[in-house]
């Protein structure tokens, strides 16, 4: 059981920050390299799991490889994107200007 306090760890970590922790999915596979943790989430909730510029995301990896040291073990957090690319962003509104520039008189 202590081998797997990576997962728990990560699971408990993306439970805390995403608004749907049911669809949080972690898996573990170990090889010679070191064990993966492959995470996959709402699609909704991607944004709050990468952070601006990748920030919550490098923060989250090197938490899971303090964990990882602490066991005598190399530990690295792929991130799957989900099923059907990325989710589409929200329209984002036109500027007043960009209107009156759009209109044909």
């Amino acid at each position: 059981m202590a081998k797997e306090l990576d997962k728990e760890f990560l699971e408990f970590l993306i439970k805390a920050l995403v608004d749907n922790p049911k669809d949080v999915e972690v898996d573990r596979k170990v090889d010679e390299m070191g064990v993966l943790l492959s995470l996959k989430v709402n699609p909704e909730d991607m944004g709050q799991i990468i952070g601006r510029e990748g920030a919550t995301a490098k923060a989250i990896r090197n938490l899971v490889r303090i964990v990882g040291l602490k066991n005598h073990a190399r530990v690295n957090l792929k991130i799957e994107e989900p099923e059907g690319g990325r989710a589409p962003r929200a329209t984002e509104e036109k500027k007043p200007s960009e209107e009156i520039d759009n209109l044909s008189l």
